[in-house]
């Protein structure tokens, strides 16, 4: 079996939304990614840092449309990693103040996730990443990940 080359990383990931606006709303508005470039009600490219798109979005073929129904196959979520805790604490403080519905949270040893829905459906985590070094393992070295509570009250505190 061949391996992939270990500098290889997800670029992006491009959505299939029902409004644009909407989506752009929760995406810029609220996530806080800035809009790079739009291709009027049809599509636009979002990024952070000032990358060229870390997420697509098009109603090319689903505007107004509805979320796949549970129990079908389909993106489970995207995963934005962010540098650091407070990045994380500061989107979750955004997401609190926006009122958006949080559909769980878990310190899986090797990072700490808040999970979401877009509203489109898609399911979205944003998590931040513990030192390789501080990450679980068994008696013989294995990864060992874990699905404990992650307290969200601590981590709004490091939001100022």
């Amino acid at each position: 079996m061949t391996s992939i080359h270990p500098g290889t990383r997800v670029g992006h990931v491009h959505l299939k939304v029902a409004d644009l606006d909407r989506a752009i709303a929760f995406y810029s508005g609220i996530l806080g990614f800035g809009l790079t470039q739009r291709h009027g009600p049809q599509a636009a490219f979002l990024s952070a840092g000032g990358y060229h798109h870390h997420i697509g979005l098009n109603t090319w073929e689903s505007a107004g449309g509805t979320p796949p129904p549970a129990g079908h196959t389909g993106l489970y979520h995207t995963a934005f990693l962010f540098p650091d805790r407070k990045a994380l604490a500061q989107v979750f403080r955004r997401l609190v103040d926006a009122r958006w519905p949080i559909d769980g949270a878990a310190d899986h040893g090797v990072s700490e996730a808040v999970y979401l829905t877009d509203p489109d459906g898609n399911g979205v985590e944003l998590y931040v990443d513990r030192p390789e070094a501080d990450w679980p393992r068994d008696a013989s070295g294995t990864l060992a990940m874990v699905n404990k509570r992650f307290d969200l009250a601590a981590l709004l505190a490091e939001a100022e």
